[in-house]
Formats: C-alpha cells, sequence, structure tokens
C-alpha cells in the first residue's frame, strides 16, 4: 500500500507544480483577488477529474492485458517526458504571470473549466493513473484508495499551499514553486522509469 501512497503522492505533486494553463490560472487569481476567493479552486480538480477518471477506467478495464503493459511502457515514456519538462522549467525558470485576462469571482467553477479543458487530466489517467489503479486495486482495495488519497491529497493541500505563498510573499511563491519542480522532476524520472522497465519486463519476460 505504501509503493501506491508514494506513486499517488509524487504524481500529485508533478501535476500540481507543472507549468500550464490551469497553474497559470490558480496564481492569476491569487494575484488578483486575493488568496480568500481563489482558494476554492484549488478543489476544482477533484470536481472535474471524476468523470474523466470514469471514463478512462472503464475503457482500460475491457483493454486485453498485454494492452494494459504497453500501456505502462506508454506511461513510463509519458512521465519521463514530464520529468524532462519540468528540468527544463527548473532550470530555465522565470516567474512571469500575466493577470490582466483572469476575471470573476467564481474561482472553483472557473478553475474547474479551465482544468477540463487541460489535455494534462487526460493523459494521465489514460497512461498513469487508470492503469496503476487498476494494478493496484486487483491486489487490494486498499491500495487504489490510497494511490487515489496520495494523488488528490497531494494536488489539494499543494495547490492550497501555492495559493497562500503567493498571496502573502510572492518572491517566496515563485522561489518554493521552482524548488517543487525540481523535485517532481527527480520524482518523475524515477518513477518513469521504473514503470518503463516492469512494463517492459511483464511483455517481454513474462512470469
Amino acid at each position: 500500500m505504501m509503493f501506491y501512497l508514494v506513486y499517488g503522492v509524487t504524481f500529485g505533486l508533478a501535476a500540481t507544480v507543472q507549468p500550464g494553463p490551469f497553474l497559470t490560472f490558480i496564481i492569476s487569481q491569487t494575484l488578483q483577488n486575493g488568496w480568500r476567493k481563489t482558494l476554492p479552486a484549488a478543489f476544482a480538480p477533484m470536481l472535474t477529474d471524476g468523470p474523466i477518471a470514469v471514463f478512462a477506467i472503464f475503457a482500460l478495464s475491457h483493454f486485453p492485458s498485454i494492452w494494459l503493459q504497453w500501456l505502462r511502457v506508454a506511461g513510463g515514456i509519458f512521465i519521463i517526458y514530464l520529468s524532462w519538462n519540468a528540468f527544463k522549467t527548473w532550470k530555465n525558470y522565470s516567474f512571469n504571470i500575466d493577470i490582466q485576462h483572469v476575471f470573476g469571482k467564481k474561482s472553483l467553477l472557473q478553475a474547474a473549466v479551465v482544468n477540463a479543458l487541460n489535455p494534462g487530466p487526460y493523459l494521465g489517467w489514460s497512461l498513469v493513473m487508470g492503469p496503476l489503479l487498476l494494478k493496484g486495486w486487483s491486489e487490494s482495495s486498499l491500495n487504489g484508495i490510497a494511490l487515489i488519497a496520495g494523488f488528490y491529497g497531494t494536488m489539494v493541500t499543494c495547490l492550497a499551499g501555492i495559493i497562500l505563498l503567493f498571496h502573502f510573499a510572492r518572491n517566496l511563491g515563485s522561489q518554493v514553486n521552482r524548488a517543487m519542480i525540481g523535485l517532481s522532476s527527480l520524482a518523475l524520472a524515477v518513477f518513469g522509469l521504473y514503470q518503463l522497465v516492469v512494463g517492459l519486463n511483464n511483455i517481454f519476460l513474462p512470469t
């Protein structure tokens, strides 16, 4: 169970701090409207990912087992790709957020829309979280619960932390965000290689 919890925490951290439209929206809302009005947006992934997760798991559950192994390999490659992008962002990090195009007070609804239009959740659930959840759940329901709890618990906690940091200390917020990107790059590299090796081993050296 601990492996699935750690994996959920790691991928949750990476999904949170990866540069993209959703994180940009969160920071923009914070700088414009303050932390109180923006904090509900931290729960947006829990609101929008449900249908995506259900669809991905339903589709994956009907795949032949060998296809799931190939998806595991694809997921490993995808994670390594995210790691490389995170490393480049960490290396060339510059904080430059345009807040002129973010309006309104309904942070949770707006954040949900932004997240739903973001390709990240679809790729994440199809290539990484979906196959791993099916595998973990087949072993023990506690593994699946640990994975989900680690993933969304980390996302909500990190998003809330980013909102508070950028509200109370803009410079400190950007420095912490850069550090988290660097940490996620390292963790993603480890788990991506693990996924790749295990997937290839299950394909070419089945037990």
